[in-house]
């Protein structure tokens, strides 16, 4: 299956965000004590991630799971959601593109 260039790159912002957003919640999971709290503009990068636990992976599984799986849920939502926002971005580009182009 080949995989267009627009997916692609939206794979690859995906990645990013969920890399990004694993080095953020490290950073501030170790540095809570110094800023007396999260790190700053953890709530903005990790919005997706937190998004996702709060709207999607809450109502399946109880606040009382442990720490590693919710990690992962939080990447996982991370990487889903800038992922899918990505695709839509392009394909309504490209519908735009098209639409002007037709005239």
């Amino acid at each position: 299956m080949k995989l267009t260039k627009s997916f692609k790159i939206a794979v690859y912002f995906g990645l990013t965000a969920a890399t990004l957003g694993l080095v953020i919640f490290y950073l501030s999971w170790n540095l809570w004590d110094y800023f007396d709290g999260p790190l700053p503009g953890q709530r903005i990068i990790l919005f997706p991630g937190n998004l996702s636990l709060i709207y999607f992976w809450h109502p399946i599984f109880t606040e009382e799971i442990n720490f590693w799986p919710k990690l992962f849920m939080l990447l996982f939502g991370q990487f889903i959601l800038v992922t899918s926002c990505v695709v839509i971005i392009n394909q309504l580009k490209r519908v735009i593109k098209n639409f002007i182009t037709r005239k």
